[in-house]
């Protein structure tokens, strides 16, 4: 803003300095007294020479100089300011109207402004003012493209600091990743995370898989229910998964899917309407704890027969005693005979049942077993068989004894009664004795398996499930005890051997004997 009584702008805030350069003294006291109002700090010289080394050492913002002096003009004395000091304004008085002159101060020196004589003081001052605010701004500008530079070098150690955190939390995170996604497939139970809302797979481990038979890039955004051993009641009221996010609390449930047992564990999280499903193969499980109830029924069924064998058999030895001697007796009617006949045959039945029961209670010693060949004890038991196949000719027998089957350390007169029940049985299952039984022998992972199977009747679960119980028949009354089973797996027991059987209603059945192999 300019001053309203002389059109002069006001002193800068910061005093600048100032070089003037004339040959004539009284062109310089004249305009030294007109800038001394601008407040700044004046230098003056008489020539180009000595102008030069006050630049050295007064380092002025701007310098003024005359073109007309001796030895050196203004325009080579401006020339040399530019070349030591480039940002100091230059501007040059000049007395003659010569364009030339002009255009070559201009171009050489490149001065700020070019000022005639005589000149105006209001206008000179103003030059002058803009000269310096030429120079403020200049270094103005130089601070703000230093500053610029500064704030954009440390805007790239910022980035360079920043772009190696991020590579360095994406290495962390990748490293979280593959361990998680490690530890997740290296859990042996299958696990699967399903998204209720879709019901759709977000993440499956290795052992789902491989429970499920499909590649595990494939089961991603799968419908959990037509992969899952639960697709039978997913989407049911009684889901599982349905009542863990109903509840937001873990739910068990047990499910069957391909012959095997599943334990399935929902764990909910209900925030995010993510449910994971755990699955346990219960199947093996299941079978040795039947097992275990089996070996503890048969051990109190033993208890019990063992008693009361021995309390029947007394009373039955004198039974059957007394009935043998009466019929021996003179003087009997046929009436009396027959009926002596029908009491000593119903003893002696009687006497092979308890005989029965006391073998379900008695263990063998270990002094009457020893190392057996598993083969030739099973064919012993054949030959024994055939004599009974005589009376069904439609029934065939095939053996498949392999002498590769390790020997195993048995009782053998105990190992052929069992599998002579077997034989029997299986020929009792076959329709009007017509059929095929087959047993075979062969041996595998250190144990000695003996298979009995025929083409017979089969059975139902029901029957599965209760064919080991003592007294338990399915034959018409006269025909079995119920005995033959229970009592065959208690040997095999006794052995330190399981018993299994698969069947099917008129698929047959399968019984196969695996013993350990005798060190």
């Amino acid at each position: 803003m300019l001053d309203p009584r002389s059109g002069i702008p006001p002193a800068p805030a910061s005093r600048g300095r100032l070089l003037l350069v004339d040959d004539e003294e009284n062109i310089l006291r004249s305009i030294k007294r007109v800038l001394r109002r601008g407040n700044w700090e004046i230098e003056c010289a008489g020539d180009g020479a000595t102008a030069l080394e006050v630049l050295r050492t007064f380092r002025p913002q701007v310098v003024i100089s005359d073109f007309r002096m001796p030895g050196m003009n203004g325009v080579e004395f401006l020339a040399r300011v530019k070349a030591e000091s480039p940002k100091t304004q230059r501007i040059m008085l000049t007395g003659q109207a010569d364009q030339h002159a002009i255009e070559d101060a201009i171009n050489r020196s490149e001065i700020f402004r070019l000022v005639s004589k005589p000149w105006d003081d209001a206008q000179l001052v103003l030059t002058v003012h803009s000269a310096f605010e030429q120079v403020a701004l200049a270094e103005e500008n130089e601070r703000l493209l230093r500053l610029t530079q500064s704030q954009n070098e440390e805007l790239r150690r910022l980035n360079a600091e920043l772009e190696e955190r991020v590579r360095q939390r994406t290495r962390l995170l990748s490293a979280a990743k593959r361990e998680w996604e490690k530890s997740f497939d290296s859990i042996h139970d299958p696990l699967v995370l399903v998204r209720v809302a879709t019901d759709t797979i977000l993440r499956a481990n290795l052992a789902f898989s491989r429970m499920v038979g499909r590649d595990i890039r494939e089961l991603i955004d799968q419908k959990s229910h037509q992969v899952s051993p639960c697709q039978d009641t997913l989407g049911a009221s009684s889901c599982p998964i349905q009542r863990a996010m109903a509840t937001g609390q873990e739910q068990r449930a047990e499910l069957k899917n391909n012959g095997r047992t599943w334990a399935l564990t929902v764990y909910p999280m209900v925030e995010d309407g993510i449910a994971v499903c755990s699955f346990r193969d219960v199947t093996d499980e299941r079978e040795v704890t039947r097992r275990m109830i089996e070996t503890e029924k048969m051990a109190a069924v033993g208890q019990l027969a063992g008693g009361v064998a021995h309390e029947i058999n007394n009373p039955l030895g004198g039974i059957l005693a007394f009935a043998q001697l009466m019929k021996r007796e003179e003087g009997r009617s046929e009436a009396d005979l027959e009926a002596l006949g029908l009491i000593e045959e119903s003893a002696l039945r009687c006497k092979r049942i308890v005989e029965s029961l006391l073998k379900i209670s008695r263990r063998s010693r270990d002094d009457e077993r020893r190392k057996i060949d598993l083969s030739r004890c099973v064919e012993d038991t054949v030959v024994l068989f055939q004599a009974r196949l005589k009376g069904s000719p439609r029934a065939r027998l095939e053996t498949r004894l392999s002498p590769a089957a390790p020997p195993i350390h048995a009782d053998a007169g105990q190992l052929s009664q069992v599998v002579l029940n077997l034989l029997t049985n299986a020929l009792q299952a076959l329709p009007n004795e017509e059929g095929t039984i087959t047993v075979e022998t062969y041996g595998q992972d250190g144990r000695a398996f003996v298979r009995v199977s025929d083409t017979g009747v089969g059975m139902d679960a029901r029957v599965r499930e209760r064919i080991f119980e003592p007294l338990f028949t399915t034959k018409p009354p006269g025909v079995g005890t119920g005995l033959g089973l229970s009592i065959a797996y208690r040997i095999v027991e006794d052995h330190g051997g399981t018993i299994s059987v698969e069947s099917e209603p008129g698929r047959g059945a399968t019984f196969t004997l695996s013993f350990p192999e005798a060190l």
